[in-house]
């Protein structure tokens, strides 16, 4: 049978970029024995980040997931991204737990990465523990990060324990609750009585713990009002209740490095974040039924059908297709045949195992609460639900945001676009927020990411797993071209080379129409100037030549184009030659129509700390962008929203960290087409006539 769900407490650690996520679970394995040696990023031997892209770059890429045991319990732990780049796959993860550590830095405060996971983690109505890692850094400040908690996160902050020490003097910690120190000399620790030069700091902290636990009981608080403090029993009671309902966030402190705090954090963590059960009643596990949209509610005991979800999917060229996944319900065995209801799709179960970084454990069965992993199933994405065929149940599927940033690619070996394309498609599977596509009217390879260091990694993996190299090139923009005023113009092509000759000879109308209105063409044809049979050809004539584009090579869009009079020959006529007469006719109207060049204008919104709310600006307008408004966020942050040009924005995510120092967010969808500006439309045009000589 799987472990007792009680015994279970699935968290994930979440932070900023740098923080020190992986080297505060190392820690936690080590001190747990799960781990005999205290990994380290910069030796590149932590149990978390084992792809060679984490090892080189010496942050965490991917998710990965571990488990270790602690005071008769099973922690399954995962060691999230903090980097922009790869936070959707903190989302993802974030869905599969029931509580969270989230580090911040004595050094830096909270950072706008830590802020949106925050967010994200909320989304799941997960209850979290904060760690003030890097105490033992000289500049650090526990008060200040205290203060960028509270004003970040907007809830109160309530330490459980305090430094003992400050900077290059950090030893120890200091209990709130029970009043006592504790020492640590290399991996000894020494419990102590609190040095008489922490004494005043430890009692005011403690009489803050102790009004906001009784806030969270009224029997305490009429207690404390009468003038009795809560006794030890009580006060613990109190950071439960109040750290399970979120009525604040306990926050402990130490140094992942320097493996100080580490075990107090792992007593916390049983203490205060809940266990699967206790997660459910807090927001039970609802999904629907797939045959009749009716709303269907799983437990997590062994009794109920089965409900899982993937969370994760990992491409690996050797073991196959990883398919990382939590039991909210039932029992899943090796070997079974699951239902996948996302996909109405049957299949069977292979070898299951408990994950540790990329060591594999197996197991038989695996029960609610637990997390774990499968190899080689064929269906299966990110986000499907497995289930009892004759009981299913469909859970909410996890929603990702669109990619930011796309370049066009060519394999560096002529030939291998095939290979190209199937290794993309094969981290495709485990990344949900890549997208790949063949540009229909550029015909260049596009892949779209989450910023600049996502597409490098996803290119270095594309290379060492699959064989291929690729050039990542800007990609070309989607211009359109549309006219501005009404013009009319005959069409006549006229071709004799012996026999039977061409003819066709039409008269267009062409006029603008509103944005977004595409083409319409309209027949005027009176009296038979022009039979019916060809009418349609000189429609496609016309519908081609747009393609093609009048001025600079773009679509045209927004026209509308009327055939009123022509002529024809009764034997030399064909549908050919009206196609050409339309066409022909369309360039010599397209002379007095004022023929303009118009650019993709995408929607802007960018999230940054006050202080560079200036320069975030100050760049759009040097961008020809307009903003269209500045709203206050949670945490003192500015909200700007702005609509821009896509060719200025095509590496913002590099300059915007560069405006920001790191600390600016910023999401871009696409929003309409605008006429671009005299001397940017020569310019298009230049290059586009460059380009055609060189082809």
């Amino acid at each position: 049978m799987g472990i007792d769900v009680d015994k279970i407490r699935n968290l994930a650690v979440i932070a900023h970029g740098g923080a020190g996520k992986t080297s505060l679970v190392e820690a936690m394995l080590f001190d747990s024995k799960a781990t005999d040696r205290l990994g380290t990023t910069l030796d590149g031997n932590t149990v978390t980040d084992y792809e060679p892209e984490e090892i080189e770059r010496k942050i965490s890429i991917s998710s990965a997931v571990a488990f270790c045991e602690w005071k008769g319990h099973r922690l399954n732990i995962i060691d999230t991204p903090g980097y922009i780049n790869f936070i959707e796959d903190t989302k993802a993860c974030l869905s599969a737990v029931d509580g969270a550590i989230v580090l911040v830095s004595a050094l830096s405060g909270v950072k706008a990465e830590t802020r949106k996971i925050w967010k994200y983690a909320s989304q799941f109505q997960l209850p979290r523990l904060v760690f003030v890692n890097k105490m033992d850094r000289e500049n650090s400040n526990f008060q200040v990060a205290i203060e960028s908690i509270e004003k970040s996160f907007g809830l109160s902050a309530i330490p459980l324990n305090i430094p003992l020490g400050t900077d290059g003097g950090f030893e120890g910690i200091i209990d709130i609750v029970r009043m006592k120190a504790v020492k640590y000399e290399g991996r000894a620790m020494t419990e102590i009585e609190i040095p008489d030069a922490y004494k005043a700091e430890a009692e005011e902290y403690r009489k803050k713990l102790i009004e906001k636990v009784a806030e969270s009981d009224d029997a305490l608080l009429e207690k404390y009002l009468e003038g009795t403090d809560p006794n030890e029993e009580e006060i613990s009671k109190g950071i439960r209740l109040g750290s399970i309902k979120q009525l604040f966030v306990p926050v402990l402190c130490g140094s992942a490095i320097r493996n100080i705090g580490i075990q107090a954090l792992l007593d916390m963590a049983l203490f205060c974040l809940p266990s699967p059960a206790e997660k459910a009643e807090l927001s039970p596990t609802t999904g629907k039924d797939p045959k009749t949209g009716g709303e269907v509610v799983r437990k997590p005991v062994a009794g109920d059908p089965l409900a899982v979800r993937v969370f994760k999917t990992i491409a690996d060229p050797f073991a196959g297709k990883l398919t990382l996944f939590r039991v909210y319900s039932g029992v899943l065995k090796s070997d079974s045949t699951i239902y996948n209801s996302t996909r109405d799709s049957k299949e069977k179960m292979g070898s299951m195992f408990y994950l540790s970084g990329k060591n594999h454990v197996p197991v038989k069965e695996v029960g609610p609460g637990e997390i774990a992993a499968v190899a080689k199933l064929k269906e299966p994405q990110t986000g499907d639900t497995f289930t009892d065929a004759a009981a299913p149940v469909l859970l909410p599927p996890l929603e990702f945001a669109d990619p930011m940033i796309s370049y066009a690619i060519e394999p560096k070996s002529r030939g291998d676009e095939d290979k190209v394309s199937i290794g993309l498609h094969r981290l495709l599977e485990e990344d949900p927020t890549l997208k790949f596509h063949k540009d229909p009217e550029t015909k260049e390879m596009i892949i779209s990411g989450m910023g600049q260091m996502h597409l490098d990694v996803t290119l270095q993996k594309l290379r060492r797993k699959f064989g291929v190299e690729v050039e990542m090139k800007t990609p070309k923009i989607p211009y359109r071209e549309t006219i501005k005023g009404a013009a009319s113009a005959q069409g006549r092509y006229k071709k004799q080379s012996g026999g039977r000759g061409q003819f066709g000879d039409c008269w267009l109308k062409i006029e603008p129409l509103p944005s977004g209105s595409g083409f319409e063409f309209v027949d005027k044809i009176v009296g038979g100037a022009i039979p019916r049979q060809y009418i349609p050809a000189v429609e496609k004539g016309i519908v081609e030549k747009m393609k093609e584009g009048l001025i600079a090579g773009y679509p045209v869009i927004d026209m509308r184009a009327t055939v009123y009079d022509g002529s024809y020959h009764s034997v030399d006529s064909s549908e050919m030659a009206f196609k050409i007469a339309g066409s022909m006719g369309l360039q010599k109207a397209a002379l007095s129509a004022k023929v303009t060049i118009l650019e993709p204008i995408v929607k802007v919104e960018v999230n940054t700390p006050e202080e560079f709310l200036g320069n975030v600006i100050g760049d759009f307008n040097s961008k020809r962008g307009k903003v269209q408004g500045v709203e206050s966020e949670t945490g003192g942050n500015q909200k700007i929203t702005a609509m821009v040009p896509l060719s200025e924005m095509l590496t913002y995510a590099n300059q915007l960290n560069a405006l920001t120092s790191g600390q600016g967010l910023y999401t871009m969808e696409p929003s309409h087409y605008e006429e671009v500006p005299a001397h940017v439309a020569q310019k298009i045009i230049a290059e586009r006539e460059a380009a055609k000589k060189e082809g």
